[in-house]
């Protein structure tokens, strides 16, 4: 019988349910993924560094642990919450099952509590504090822990500490700010041709100049954008270089305060494959995969320094900005999601157009 386990909210709430993976106590901001595929990418994603992470849709782990789909090295999640969890995977590629890498990674998780009810409480009042604990022996203590905790130094735990270059010898070099990046983004960049060096975060912007690439990427990652000032300003120098930017995700919204921009926190955040966004110019509307907390204020930005492109057909926030007068832009989802939608896949080829180009759109 598996033990018991229970997530404890800031606003006192209890949910009683069991534990799998690792077992213990972990303390995380409590959001939630409405994908119904794509759990490996979501464990792997280094965006969710400092989160505890609920699936909404109920059976997870029912093709297994494959981890050719990773999109980094190790989970970077605080805990994983499902209504259900497959114990006999079923796919050719399988490698295992969620339960036993969760262990080995030292992820705590928790199993059997209505993930439905716990998701409209989160969609009702905005995302919060929460913790995965075995026992409610010291409930008040814990919630005092639960109530001060706040993710910090988000993009220095998860970006790269060295510079390192994938497959070498492409016809265009791109650098690869890594705030805490997903795999695929190197990987749809390669296969049109890029040779991908990644660079760490704190990289500044003289140093990527001077190793003169065709193109800038500005990656995804976690955390609040305005707690990362030295690299914002960077991020300003490189956007008078007159190389081509590409920022997804984070990148978009450190590209955002660069430029001038704010960014607001949202109440509970887009996380899925199921996004509708919206092209300002031609009306059309592509299904994406996003996940991110902030976003940017497009209303915001000084007068003539951008135009906001795409937008969110549910609440009409910011998706992605063309920058006046430079070859720069940038989107909040995510156009290399694995596995998908694969709707906006394009926009590396927009990227790759700038950059044979010269820097001309």
């Amino acid at each position: 019988m598996s033990q018991k386990a229970y997530l404890l909210l800031a606003d006192g709430s209890v949910f009683e349910g069991y534990s799998f993976g690792a077992v213990g106590r972990s303390m995380g901001e409590v959001v939630f993924n409405t994908s119904m595929t794509g759990y490996l990418e979501t464990i792997t994603d280094p965006s969710y560094f400092g989160q505890i992470v609920v699936q909404t849709f109920p059976l997870i782990g029912n093709y297994g642990l494959i981890s050719p789909d990773f999109e980094s090295d190790k989970p970077q999640i605080k805990g994983y919450i499902v209504r259900e969890w497959c114990q006999l995977p079923s796919n050719f590629r399988s490698e295992g099952d969620i339960d036993t890498f969760l262990k080995q990674k030292n992820v705590i998780g928790l199993y059997g509590i209505d993930t439905r009810c716990l998701t409209k409480i989160i969609r009702r009042t905005g995302v919060m504090n929460g913790m995965i604990t075995d026992s409610l022996d010291d409930k008040e203590k814990m919630l005092e822990q639960i109530r001060a905790f706040r993710i910090e130094q988000a993009v220095e735990s998860v970006s790269c500490n060295t510079p390192h270059t994938g497959k070498t010898g492409g016809k265009y070099k791109v650098t690869l700010m890594d705030f805490g990046t997903k795999y695929n983004i190197a990987r749809e960049l390669e296969k049109r041709g890029c040779e991908v060096t990644v660079v760490p975060a704190d990289t500044s912007a003289e140093a990527i100049i001077a190793a003169k690439p065709d193109g800038i990427m500005l990656s995804n990652g976690p955390g609040d954008p305005a707690d990362n000032p030295g690299i914002i300003a960077e991020i300003a120098k490189l956007c008078d270089s007159g190389i081509p930017i590409f920022g997804i995700c984070l990148g978009h919204q450190l590209l955002g305060l660069a430029m001038g921009g704010k960014t607001q926190k949202l109440k509970y955040g887009h996380r899925g494959a199921n996004q509708p966004v919206r092209n300002l110019e031609t009306g059309r509307v592509y299904i994406t995969s996003q996940n991110h907390g902030y976003a940017v204020m497009s209303e915001t930005l000084p007068p003539n320094v951008g135009t906001l492109l795409y937008e969110n057909a549910n609440d009409n926030t910011c998706e992605g900005i063309r920058y006046t007068g430079r070859p720069v832009f940038s989107v909040q989802f995510h156009p290399e999601a694995c596995g998908g939608p694969m709707d906006t896949g394009f926009l590396f080829d927009e990227f790759i157009e700038i950059i044979k180009n010269g820097g001309v759109r």
